[in-house]
């Protein structure tokens, strides 16, 4: 019979480390949060030291109810929840509530969920840290204080429904502003010539290469409209062709750090476009377990919420045992490869890797859905690569004149030892996102990588013959709108939020409305185009980069036991309750008046007004509040129904993906994803379709 209570946070976590631990053990699942703050008022007194008033969670009653009674009789509980912030404070909450059960309570703490992890984590328990539940306490509060000042005044300015939040309005404030320096742009004109040149030599004549108008008169090529360019091109056509110089440089390139929740979720969407939230989702599920078969189920990665590119002794002796018998002496390093973590990382967490390199993608291909395996692909190659050694390319440059006026140059590449790259870009849709970057830059008119282009052998003085001389228009472009990669990208770059907060935040951004979807990048609607610069001005410390940024490195210091938490509180409290009674009085109120139509409400008669929501614009009676009748803005598109004469109309999901459903629901329940071709809806299709595919919810 059991004589000790485990208790995790998710049933497929428990069923795993059930598997392990003996029938001593009887493993149950808190399903998350237990405890936190009323959802129906503040829940912090500020005026005594910010002391929270937590309550049990309404959908955890039932849950805590049985886990007392599982308590019962048991000579000692362990709390296991994940190690982090959000795990240690899950464990303080259980271990308050189960402290009648009389039984001695431990933390056990463990970065994969494997035997050998498992069972080193039993066997050694500790206490829980104080410091890393001051650390979640304080920034639950900190968000429940912005959370519920900000809101209500956002409320009563702006309209209905809206939310503010310390990473959630940062992350806002820089789609608004991209989107500004987007509409901001004006395009500038350039054009490109290329040589297309072959060597007079017989053995070498046959290999065409490419060759770019670099200089002109020692200086920079500009050409800036067709006539320059044409004038240009007429000049070159007389020259003849001499290599000028032939050059080559040998280059190392090394391997990049095992992944980190950013990094993670950057890759994957460049990958395979997949949305952060997506990538966590699929993450979390190798990391409490896949049934294998025979070996049963096991964690196939270590923890995925780190900022951490720390690895453990164990680990990398692994992965150096298997690139010697996979891959030869030449590719380990004479040393180790080390990577530093960023000044705020936790270098008790690991990077995410594979709990064994042994268990590589192909062979556990057969128990991994589509999406696992691309995930788990990524992790492992990333991991194995970042062991390897470096890889070595030879660099050559072709310096051609064309007469005394013009200069072309002509790069390529030529890899000499593939190093790392032998496992990295093994997977082939690596190897063409790196193609497709290279013919991006160029398009964009950025500095273009060296193209992997094949030069002949040249020397210098000799005569190339020209095959073509093609001169292209192009436009410098916008910077591009943030997608879930250079987001995160840029978020983490900024020092804020932390690897736990930026899917949910994401997410927190769509399901409001406050941004759309459109070819995977953010756009931002037009209420968060009124609100941000609001916040902006009456909030200017709040919605400041470095502000925010300095409040995190405050947050991490409770964590390392460097600061007291209500101070920090303290220090923030009093400026923003300042500013937020300003606000009050003097922020402009933007509501826009309700505008009526020619529609009729079906329940009263009355007219039906636009309304404007934090989803956007909606119908709603001119009877309210005695009449409480909204509808959806019709699309003027007809429902494909039969004997439907309704039309179809943009709505949003629970968990806040776009759709379109007739007019006449519930009578009629036609839903899709897009509407029919349409040249005035190709927009909001694209929009609509991408939002689906995306699963971001």
């Amino acid at each position: 019979m059991a004589k000790n209570l485990v208790i995790v946070e998710s049933p497929s976590k428990a069923k795993t480390i059930n598997k392990i631990l003996g029938k001593q053990y009887k493993v149950e699942a808190s399903m998350g949060h237990v405890r936190d703050l009323p959802k129906s008022k503040l829940g912090v007194d500020v005026e005594n030291n910010f002391e929270p008033h937590y309550i049990t969670i309404m959908k955890a009653r039932k849950t805590v109810k049985a886990l007392k009674a599982a308590a019962k009789g048991m000579e000692g509980i362990f709390l296991a929840p994940d190690p982090d912030r959000e795990g240690e404070a899950i464990s303080w909450h259980l271990a308050f509530l189960l402290k009648e059960s009389g039984a001695t309570i431990k933390r056990v703490v463990f970065n994969e969920i494997t035997r050998e992890a498992i069972t080193n984590a039993f066997q050694n328990p500790k206490e829980i840290d104080v410091d890393l539940v001051n650390s979640q306490q304080a920034r639950r509060i900190l968000d429940r204080i912005l959370g519920y000042g900000l809101s209500p005044l956002l409320w009563k300015k702006v309209g209905k429904g809206l939310s503010a939040g310390r990473v959630q309005s940062i992350a806002l404030r820089l789609i608004v502003e991209r989107e500004k320096e987007i509409k901001d742009f004006t395009p500038v004109e350039y054009w490109v010539l290329k040589a297309m040149l072959s060597s007079k030599r017989e053995e070498e004549k046959e290999t065409i290469f490419e060759a770019k108008l670099d200089k002109i008169d020692g200086k920079p090529a500009e050409l800036t409209n067709e006539k320059i360019t044409t004038d240009s091109k007429v000049e070159i056509e007389k020259e003849s062709f001499e290599v000028e110089q032939v050059s080559s440089k040998k280059r190392k390139r090394k391997p990049s750090a095992p992944l980190t929740t950013s990094k993670l979720q950057q890759e994957s969407y460049n990958r395979y476009r997949f949305p952060a939230s997506k990538t966590m989702r699929v993450a979390q599920k190798l990391y409490e377990g896949i049934d294998l078969g025979d070996l049963g189920t096991v964690g196939l990665i270590t923890y995925m919420r780190t900022d951490s590119v720390h690895i453990s002794n164990q680990a990398s002796a692994e992965a150096k045992k298997y690139i010697l018998e996979t891959f030869g002496n030449e590719y380990y390093p004479e040393k180790p490869n080390f990577f530093k973590s960023k000044a705020q990382a936790q270098e008790a967490h690991e990077a995410i890797r594979p709990s064994s390199v042994y268990r590589t993608p192909e062979e556990v291909r057969q128990y991994l859905d589509a999406d696992q395996y691309k995930i788990y692909g990524l992790i492992w190659r990333r991991f194995i690569s970042s062991q390897m050694t470096e890889a070595l390319d030879n660099m050559h440059t072709i310096l051609i004149k064309a007469g005394p006026r013009y200069q072309f140059k002509s790069t390529g590449t030529e890899n000499l030892f593939p190093g790392f790259s032998i496992v990295y870009l093994a997977d082939t849709k690596l190897q063409k996102d790196e193609k497709k970057k290279v013919k991006k830059d160029e398009d964009d008119g950025k500095k273009v990588k060296e193209e992997k282009q094949q030069l002949p052998l040249l020397v210098e003085k000799e005569i190339l013959d020209l095959h073509e001389l093609l001169g292209t228009q192009h436009f410098t472009k916008p910077p591009a709108r943030y997608n879930d990669a250079s987001l995160v990208k840029v978020l983490e770059e900024k020092g804020i939020g932390r690897p736990s907060t930026y899917a949910p935040t994401i997410f927190t951004l769509l399901y409001r409305g406050y941004c759309e979807r459109k070819g995977g990048a953010f756009v931002p609607t037009e209420i968060a185009e009124i609100v941000i610069p609001l916040l902006v001005e009456h909030f200017p410390t709040v919605l400041d980069y470095d502000f925010t940024a300095f409040m995190e490195g405050e947050l991490d210091k409770i964590e390392e036991g460097k600061v007291d938490w209500v101070q920090v509180l303290k220090d923030f409290y009093k400026p923003f309750d300042e500013q937020l009674e300003h606000a009050k009085e003097n922020m402009k109120n933007m509501k826009p008046e309700p505008v009526p139509t020619d529609q009729k409400c079906e329940d009263c008669g009355k007219v039906m007004m636009i309304r404007w929501g934090r989803f956007g614009q909606f119908l709603a009676c001119s009877g309210f509040p005695d009449c409480k009748k909204t509808a959806s803005l019709p699309t003027d598109v007809p429902c494909p129904e039969k004997e439907c004469e309704g039309q179809l109309t943009k709505r949003r999901s629970g968990k806040g993906r776009s759709f379109y459903g007739c007019t006449n629901y519930p009578t009629c329940t036609h839903t899709t994803n897009k509407l029919p071709k349409k040249e005035e809806s190709s927009a909001e299709d694209e929009e609509a379709s991408t939002e689906s595919e995306s699963e971001e919810s």
